[in-house]
């Protein structure tokens, strides 16, 4: 699904009337022709739609981000795919005050880095990371990752977020991320470790084991790499549960 179908971020358009456009074929922009709703809501979604059209072209997901509902941000990763940011950290320990952030590793248009405390890992390098993302995406990262960089480095993720606990949820996975992998079918590469482990990792590392290190930034970077492929599984089912359910309403 692409923001092109929607017409929720419209005010005075929920859930039932977007699905209403739908069904009667308005499933694009380009297919509004004023019918089906009222004529002030008609008004109100021509002007959303002058104004997305050229936020779109502009690539600015800024806007995107704060006219579509938190649970329905998701559907801007089509548009977006190639300048998603998938990251993941590891830490020691829970506390965005006491711990430390260890290895955090970015995902974006197939290629994966890995910064790591005490050799790369800054405020700077971090920037670096989301200087060219037009959306950031993580698994609890809204509780965890986001709030534990931005304290520890004093960065900003402004960036529209998708945090995919939310929608994983939404479509009957629950768990943690490894336990949604698995029931999804998503194979790990790496070992088979829990982040009890990565912190048993660091310190090990911190004794003077590399390979430690080598272990733990291969988790690590597992970890976020099946992010995408898990936001791929994610947004075909919401496709499928939330679009293109209208359309076979229609064709009945």
């Amino acid at each position: 699904m692409r923001i092109e179908n929607s017409f929720i971020p419209v005010r005075g358009v929920g859930e039932q009337t977007e699905r209403k456009l739908w069904r009667s074929g308005v499933t694009h922009w380009d297919d509004f022709d004023g019918s089906v709703v009222g004529p002030t809501t008609a008004d109100r979604i021509e002007a959303f739609i002058q104004e997305a059209k050229d936020r779109l072209d502009d690539g600015d997901t800024h806007f995107f981000g704060e006219v579509f509902p938190n649970q329905e941000r998701w559907r801007l990763y089509e548009n977006f795919r190639d300048r998603t940011c998938f990251f993941d950290i590891e830490t020691t320990g829970l506390s965005k005050e006491r711990d430390t952030v260890t290895t955090v590793s970015f995902h974006t248009g197939g290629e994966t880095t890995t910064l790591v405390q005490g050799d790369d890992l800054t405020a700077e390098t971090i920037d670096e990371q989301f200087a060219d993302a037009a959306l950031m995406a993580t698994f609890n990262g809204a509780r965890f990752d986001v709030p534990f960089l931005e304290t520890s480095f004093d960065v900003d993720l402004d960036l529209p977020h998708i945090d995919l606990m939310y929608p994983c949820k939404r479509i009957g996975l629950d768990g943690g991320l490894k336990a949604i992998e698995k029931d999804v079918g998503i194979a790990r590469e790496g070992p088979d470790i829990s982040g009890r482990d990565a912190v048993r990792l660091w310190r090990e590392y911190e004794r003077g084991s590399q390979d430690a290190l080598d272990t733990l930034v291969e988790y690590n970077r597992d970890d976020t790499r099946n992010l995408q492929t898990l936001m791929d599984v994610v947004a075909d089912s919401l496709h499928a549960e939330v679009f293109e359910a209208e359309q076979h309403e229609t064709e009945q």
